[in-house]
């Protein structure tokens, strides 16, 4: 059984049916862990999912409880905020997302999402010389979708 530090674009695959639900819901009968910071996220993508019409209110609150059973372990620690505000400098990235990136690190697992956004920062950084580069040494980061080699 692998671990692997999940994201919300990841959890919410798995209660509302889109491109990469298959793939989020194949990561199950591993280990996932996520900072507590991914229920939250999860709420804020259902809720957005209402306002935009993809959702009815009523389903948004079946996916909600849904993903609270989720079987998804907390990250503990939790990241530091002084690793958190590292690599949001490091990569210019909120640091939102920069919280599973610093859980990644501390549990030594790698990072599965399917934010294309973070996926791009995060490759660009990693072909900068620089300090974005050293910031994410030792940082695994997997595309949900692109990457078969997810379990």
């Amino acid at each position: 059984m692998s671990v692997f530090i999940v994201d919300p674009s990841v959890a919410i695959k798995w209660v509302v049916a889109e491109a990469g639900t298959h793939e989020a819901l194949a990561l199950f009968g591993n280990r996932l862990v996520a900072p507590t910071l991914w229920r939250a996220e999860c709420a804020n993508i259902l809720w957005k999912k209402v306002k935009r019409g993809e959702l009815q209110a009523d389903e948004a609150l079946i996916a909600g409880r849904l993903l609270a059973n989720a079987a998804v372990e907390p990250c503990l620690p939790e990241p530091e905020l002084a690793e958190i505000l590292q690599f949001a400098l490091a990569i210019d990235h909120p640091a939102y997302d920069c919280v599973y990136l610093a859980a990644a690190k501390s549990l030594n697992a790698p990072l599965v999402t399917a934010d294309d956004r973070l996926l791009r920062v995060v490759e660009a950084a990693r072909q900068n010389a620089g300090g974005a580069a050293c910031a994410l040494q030792g940082v695994s980061v997997l595309s949900l979708i692109k990457s078969p080699s997810v379990p």
